[in-house]
């Protein structure tokens, strides 16, 4: 097989992202040659935000809710706690303090180390309905990880990391990436949406074989949708 390099491309609050980094780590394991790059993809920037897509913050969660119900059903192992969300008391977090995190566990130890922390803040939000703007909570997810987490610290407190994470915006934007999970492959074709994994291997063989895509219909994503965050 030729070298692949996929970036993937991702939000911590992206419901369908969380059934898809699953896939791809079973896809790396699989085939080992490939290497994965993370990428930040913004949905909601900030707790503003909420404001303008959905009315209000509360709005924004009871909306939210109703896309657990279709990634859970996308889901391969049906693990979101869509219940204990509801019940839980702290309004739906944003996605720069997540992927802040995961950026500076990048720094801290590459590709390997951001795609731990940013399962388990997956894990904390969707299964364990954790606050993860929370900063004490995001702590603890790093600690459960095999991060140096003083020298972690020292990256996400540095406002370069934020910098970094705004960064991967235009490079989306350059890509044409409106929707996340997106895989974009060889810095050419693009793989959209949580698409079952033989899909997904499919793809990238049609890729490595012929230099084309040759994907059917897009997955299920999460999208900015004329200033909107919305899912399907």
């Amino acid at each position: 097989m030729s070298k692949i390099k996929i970036e993937f491309f991702h939000d911590v609050i992206c419901s369908f992202c969380f059934p898809m980094s699953y896939r791809m780590r079973q896809l790396q394991n699989m085939m080992p040659e490939v290497s994965i790059e993370h990428r930040s993809f913004a949905l909601v920037k900030t707790v503003q935000d909420f404001n303008s897509m959905f009315g209000s913050r509360d709005k924004a969660k009871e909306e939210i809710l109703s896309h657990w119900e279709h990634a859970n059903e996308n889901d391969d192992l049906h693990r979101f706690n869509i219940s204990g969300m509801r019940k839980a008391s702290f309004p739906f977090p944003s996605s720069m303090k997540a992927l802040t995190a995961c950026k500076a566990a990048y720094f801290t130890a590459g590709d390997t180390g951001y795609w731990d922390v940013f399962d388990s803040l997956q894990n904390a939000l969707f299964v364990q309905n954790q606050d993860i703007e929370d900063e004490m909570v995001i702590f603890e997810c790093i600690k459960k990880t095999d991060m140096d987490f003083e020298q972690w610290k020292q990256h996400y407190q540095n406002p370069q990391t934020l910098e970094a994470v705004e960064q991967d915006l235009p490079l989306a934007e350059g890509y044409g990436i409106h929707s996340v999970p997106c895989l974009i492959v060889n810095g050419k074709y693009k793989i959209s949406g949580a698409q079952p994994l033989p899909q997904i291997i499919k793809a990238i063989n049609n890729i490595t074989e012929t230099l084309e895509t040759k994907t059917e219909t897009p997955g299920a994503s999460c999208r900015l949708d004329n200033g909107k965050f919305q899912c399907d």
